[in-house]
């Protein structure tokens, strides 16, 4: 009988876990606030992380540079925008750290991102594109090698 009190506070837990995921994917053009994230969800910050790693495989900073990545690659494959406009429309002032963290993911810098996605994407539905041209996290590509081999 303790076991589903338990579950359920696992459950309510990974809930408000998943709120903050998706304020953090609101909230992408903000900087990070960690304090205000775990304020909304009668957490410390330090157990809001360590909670956040636990439940998604990536702290609450980490989601954010993967979601502004997501946005900018989403609005290079767009085409309208340069690159200096995009980056800052996803919330990120300083060009070299974009460029690397773009880069860590993507694979390639935004400007080789950009000719690349506009060949690759040509016709294809913006979902699917995404789905296809989507950042990869460096763990994520070494767990699909170690499955491969």
């Amino acid at each position: 009988m303790s076991s589903r009190p338990a579950a359920a506070r696992h459950l309510r837990g990974l809930a408000r876990l998943r709120r903050v995921r998706d304020r953090i994917g609101r909230g992408c053009a903000q900087p990070p606030d960690t304090e205000a994230l775990a304020r909304g969800v009668n957490m410390s910050a330090g157990h809001l992380s360590r909670q956040f790693r636990l439940a998604c495989g990536e702290s609450p900073y980490a989601c954010l540079m993967t979601r502004r990545v997501e946005r900018a690659m989403a609005l290079l494959r767009r085409g309208d925008l340069g690159v200096t406009e995009f980056r800052l429309a996803v919330g990120c002032s300083s060009p070299g750290i974009f460029g690397t963290r773009f880069t860590e993911p993507g694979g390639m810098p935004p400007g080789a991102y950009r000719r690349l996605a506009a060949d690759a994407t040509a016709g294809m539905p913006s979902c699917v594109a995404k789905q296809v041209t989507g950042p990869v996290r460096n763990r994520e590509a070494q767990a699909a090698g170690a499955h491969l081999a």
